[in-house]
């Protein structure tokens, strides 16, 4: 894999740019220009959601700069058929939380490679299902209390060696970390090869 390419990671997320970072890419990160909030989620799929979203940030960016690989990503949390995103608020950000850790639930990332300068455009999505652990009422409290919730889908983020509130995935774990890493290098080596 050719890791030198111009690549830019459409995100401000610490954590995509960690993930990226950690699998040897050099890249540069810019954040995205674009309303989150604009994009409809009524009657949509989870994963056509996410891929809208995902694509809009990468060219956003792009079109800024055209000769470079733009990646962008958004991830989804789909509880039974709703799509949960980011918490507006700690209240918000409570309900969400009681919901979500009461079943298992979906998490999709998508992510998109654009390169205007050839007319590269690629979006593709990986889906996680996460058994959650019952959370006591002193647990969300504490959670709530923390603030880690904010800009994160579903109000959480997972870390690498296990998590609290969770007893198992089924799928990909950089993926509920927001960027499916396996997915990425994949969609990278059809450009390449």
């Amino acid at each position: 894999m050719n890791h030198q390419l111009s690549i830019i990671l459409a995100s401000a997320s610490p954590r995509r740019r960690e993930l990226l970072a950690e699998a040897g890419y050099k890249f540069v990160s810019i954040a995205p220009d674009i309303d989150e909030s604009a994009f409809a989620t009524d009657n949509t799929a989870a994963c056509e959601c996410a891929e809208r979203l995902a694509l809009a940030k990468a060219k956003s960016v792009a079109v800024r700069h055209t000769d470079c690989l733009v990646i962008g990503a958004d991830t989804v949390v789909d509880f039974a058929g709703e799509i949960i995103g980011k918490p507006a608020d700690a209240e918000q950000a409570e309900q969400i939380t009681r919901k979500l850790f009461s079943a298992p639930h979906k998490v999709i990332t998508a992510v998109a490679i654009v390169r205007l300068n050839d007319g590269i455009e690629i979006v593709e999505s990986e889906t996680t299902v996460v058994y959650p652990k019952k959370l006591t009422d002193e647990q969300i409290a504490e959670h709530i209390e923390s603030g880690c919730w904010r800009d994160k889908a579903g109000a959480y983020a997972i870390k690498e060696n296990g998590d609290e509130f969770v007893e198992k995935i089924e799928g990909s774990l950089t993926n509920v970390m927001g960027l499916p890493m396996e997915l990425l290098g994949g969609l990278l080596g059809r450009i390449v090869d």
